[in-house]
């Protein structure tokens, strides 16, 4: 009996602290009060600021290296070659150990 009051006593706790924490989520923020009505000078210079840290007036280069398709498709098929030949092999003998092999592929993650 006394176990059964303590889980009870236990649930209604943990009952508590998650709606005091759901509470606590949901609630909506006041916003705070204006102390002074005058601009800052930190946020002036922060509308300065660029968007991205690296990148100026937002634009990426492009990169000069222009590489032929058929290169390209030559490496796909060697790597579904190469995966094939991999897949071919365990379920010819499955163990854990060809699972965790390192792959010849050039394009691994």
């Amino acid at each position: 009996m006394e176990m059964l009051l303590m889980g009870i006593f236990i649930s209604i706790f943990g009952m508590a602290i998650a709606a005091a924490a759901f509470g606590a989520a949901v609630r909506r923020e006041e916003p705070a009060p204006q102390l002074q009505a005058q601009p800052q000078p930190a946020a002036a210079a922060a509308a300065t600021i660029p968007t991205r840290f690296f990148v100026q007036d937002g634009k990426i280069p492009a990169p000069n290296v222009s590489v032929p398709i058929e290169a390209l498709l030559l490496q796909l098929e060697r790597h579904v070659r190469l995966e094939t030949a991999a897949a071919t092999s365990f379920l010819a003998a499955p163990n854990s150990a060809l699972l965790h092999s390192k792959t010849t592929s050039p394009f691994v993650n």
